[in-house]
């Protein structure tokens, strides 16, 4: 049985569908009751509480980690989490930590994660460790904007990094729970190409058929409006990215195409895919 943390989300919920599609029994954990695949148990539960996680745990033979954006600061506490795990016999763990932790490895949220990656290397379990950088589904903080004013606002319009189709990413994470191979890795996950805001704006806007209006947002604009979803730690490290990505973050990684046997997916596609929650 494998337990995926974080299951309902952008990435969990792929790899919820990809893991149950195979044939592996599933535990699906999230904060709240939502809908899973046919097959699969649901657990709901706090990964703040990781007392809490223990009766998914029993029996399992491996954990995928993904922690909320409430638990990437210092002082969260996740490390209880890996040890349970261990603790109740689970012989894998896959991590989904951030490519901040080697291209910024002194902002608060990345010397946390950092941290939590030494202690998942020294579990006594097989582990793997995923750095993704910017996940193509953040273009959904605009999805209430396009749908009521055909408009998309995001600072740094210009400035772009090759960021991720999550479902790049569960599958990526599904290969290195079900194959050996994988162990011990770290892999830095990236899209394909570099793109803007203003490109994925076009993009979107091509997907819908229809011109959207761009809107520069200053930082500050931007921050405040984040702090609402996500720790002020991690909205001012991810605006040092999104704003003066260094040379490192604006790489295109190949280790999609070497897990999986093909290509990241593009923005563009990923637009197509979920252009409904832009209508």
């Amino acid at each position: 049985m494998i337990v995926v943390t974080g299951a309902t989300g952008n990435v969990g919920g792929p790899l919820t569908r990809a893991l149950a599609e195979a044939g592996e029994q599933v535990t699906a954990v999230s904060r709240n009751a939502a809908p899973v695949p046919d097959g699969v148990r649901h657990l709901a539960a706090d990964l703040a509480e990781p007392a809490g996680l223990e009766p998914a745990l029993a029996g399992a033979k491996a954990l995928f980690l993904l922690l909320s954006g409430d638990l990437h600061g210092p002082g969260t506490g996740p490390a209880g989490i890996v040890a349970r795990a261990a603790a109740a016999g689970v012989r894998r763990v896959v991590l989904l930590s951030t490519q901040g932790v080697a291209t910024r490895p002194f902002g608060t949220t990345r010397i946390a994660m950092r941290a939590l990656e030494d202690v998942v290397r020294e579990s006594g379990m097989e582990w793997t460790v995923l750095r993704p950088g910017g996940f193509a589904s953040n273009a959904l903080w605009w999805a209430g904007s396009v749908r009521a004013q055909r408009v998309v606002a995001a600072p740094f319009g210009d400035v772009g990094v090759p960021i991720i189709d999550p479902v790049d990413i569960a599958e990526v994470a599904a290969a290195c729970l079900l194959e050996d191979r994988h162990a011990g890795g770290v892999y830095e996950l990236t899209g394909p190409e570099v793109i803007t805001p203003r490109g994925q704006a076009q993009a979107i806007a091509a997907a819908l058929g229809s011109p959207l209006r761009f809107q520069d947002l200053t930082r500050a604009e931007a921050e405040a409006a984040m702090t609402q979803a996500m720790p002020a730690e991690l909205a001012g490290d991810t605006l040092d990215i999104l704003g003066a990505p260094t040379e490192a973050e604006l790489r295109v990684s190949p280790a999609v195409h070497e897990v999986l046997g093909r290509p990241a997916h593009p923005f563009a596609d990923w637009a197509v895919r979920n252009v409904g929650a832009f209508r």
